[in-house]
C-alpha cells in the first residue's frame, strides 16, 4: 500500500489571506515528502474560494521544485475545461518541468457552479462523453502525427509540442464512480482514482468491486491501479477523534452546499451555513464522519487502511482538505507519518 497526499488552498473565511493558505499548503507538501510519501495530488477547479486551484498543473511545477522524491499527480483536471492539444502541450511541459514526475488525474467535473460559468448548458453526460475522448486523443497527440475527428472536437495532423519525458506518456488516472466509467479506464489502459465521499467501507468495497468486473472485461489489459481517496485524521485521543468528526462533518456539509449550487456566493465564498443548516443535512453528521471517514487513534487507522489493503487497493490517498485549522492539519499528518505508514511494508 502507497500513501499519498491530497491537498488544496481551502479558503471558507474572507479573514484568511490566500498566500497565507498557499505556504501553508506547500509545508504540508514538503512534510509528505520528507516523510516518505509517495505522491502529491491536487485538483482544478474555479471561482471557488472552498478550493481554489485554477490550474494544478501551475502548482505541481512549483511544488517539484520544493520536494525532491514525491510524484506528483494532478487529482483532477477536468475534462469540458480543456482542448485536447492544449491539454497534452501544458502537461507534457509540466512532465519536463518536473523531470518525469507527473501523473495524470482526469475527470468529467462535479460542480454545477463551475458549468455554468466555463461552459454553460454542460451536464454530466456531455462532461463524460468529453472525458472518454479526450484521453484516447491525448494519447495519440503523444504519439504525434495525430489527426482527430470526433463529436466535441476535431483538428488536422498534430503533434504535442514538447512531448513528455515519461514514455509513451505519464501515467493516465480516471476519476471512476460508475461501472462504464470504470470500464473505460480499464480498457484504455488507465489507473483509476475512486472516492466514497460520505459513505462508509461498504461503498469502498463496492468501488472494488466495479474495477475487478471491469478487469475481468478485459483480460487483455494488464491490471491498472487502483486508488482511494479518502478523508482522514490521525489522533491522539478519543476526544481528538470526536473534534475531527465535527470538522470533517462542517466540510460536507460546505462541500453539498457547494455540490447543491442554491446558496448565495459573494467573492468566491458561500453564504455561511449556521449549526441549524448543519444539523437538517440528512445523511451528514459527525456520528457518521466518525464511523465512515478514517479518524481515529493509528492502531484504528491502520486497522482501517489494512482492510482496503486486502481488498486490493494500490494506495491510500489522505484527504486533507477538512476545515480545521492549519496546525491539526499538520499534526494529523506527522502522525500518519511517523504512526500509521510504517506499518505498511511498500508505504
Amino acid at each position: 500500500m502507497k500513501f499519498s497526499l491530497f491537498v488544496h488552498m481551502e479558503r471558507v473565511s474572507p479573514e484568511t489571506p490566500q498566500k497565507q493558505l498557499y505556504d501553508e499548503m506547500i509545508e504540508l507538501c514538503k512534510i509528505a515528502d520528507e516523510g516518505g510519501m509517495h505522491a502529491i495530488w491536487t485538483g482544478e477547479h474555479h471561482g471557488m474560494n472552498f478550493t481554489i486551484a485554477p490550474n494544478p498543473l501551475m502548482n505541481l511545477v512549483d511544488i517539484a521544485h520544493q520536494t525532491k522524491n514525491v510524484r506528483l499527480g494532478t487529482g483532477t483536471v477536468i475534462a469540458p475545461f480543456w482542448h485536447p492539444i492544449r491539454l497534452a502541450g501544458e502537461a507534457a511541459m509540466a512532465d519536463l518541468l518536473t523531470k518525469g514526475r507527473l501523473d495524470l488525474g482526469i475527470a468529467r467535473g462535479a460542480y454545477n457552479f463551475e458549468y455554468e460559468r466555463l461552459m454553460p448548458g454542460m451536464d454530466a453526460w456531455g462532461a463524460g462523453g468529453r472525458m472518454r475522448e479526450l484521453v484516447p486523443a491525448l494519447k495519440g497527440l503523444w504519439a504525434g502525427d495525430y489527426t482527430h475527428e470526433g463529436e466535441y472536437w476535431s483538428f488536422p495532423k498534430t503533434t504535442a509540442a514538447p512531448l513528455p519525458v515519461q514514455q509513451p506518456h505519464p501515467p493516465i488516472w480516471v476519476a471512476a464512480r460508475d461501472p462504464s466509467s470504470h470500464d473505460f479506464a480499464v480498457a484504455q489502459g488507465c489507473n483509476v482514482q475512486v472516492t466514497p465521499l460520505h459513505l462508509g467501507d461498504e461503498e469502498v468495497q463496492s468501488l472494488m468491486d466495479r474495477f475487478n468486473a471491469a478487469c475481468a472485461n478485459h483480460p487483455e489489459q494488464p491490471r491498472p491501479k487502483i486508488m482511494v481517496l479518502r478523508h482522514a485524521y490521525v489522533a491522539d485521543s478519543e476526544a481528538d477523534a470526536q473534534l475531527a468528526a465535527r470538522e470533517i462533518n462542517t466540510f460536507y456539509n460546505y462541500f453539498g452546499a457547494w455540490f447543491k449550487n442554491e446558496r448565495p456566493i459573494s467573492q468566491g465564498l458561500i453564504e455561511a451555513l449556521t449549526e441549524e443548516d448543519m444539523a437538517k443535512h440528512p445523511f451528514y453528521s459527525a456520528e457518521s464522519m466518525r464511523k465512515n471517514q478514517i479518524i481515529g487513534e493509528p492502531a484504528e487507522v491502520i486497522e482501517r487502511i489494512k482492510s482496503y489493503e486486502a481488498m486490493g487497493y494500490d494506495e491510500f490517498s489522505f484527504w486533507i482538505d477538512t476545515g480545521m485549522s492549519f496546525a491539526r492539519k499538520k499534526a494529523s499528518l506527522q502522525r500518519l507519518i511517523k504512526d500509521v505508514m510504517p506499518a505498511f511494508s511498500e508505504s
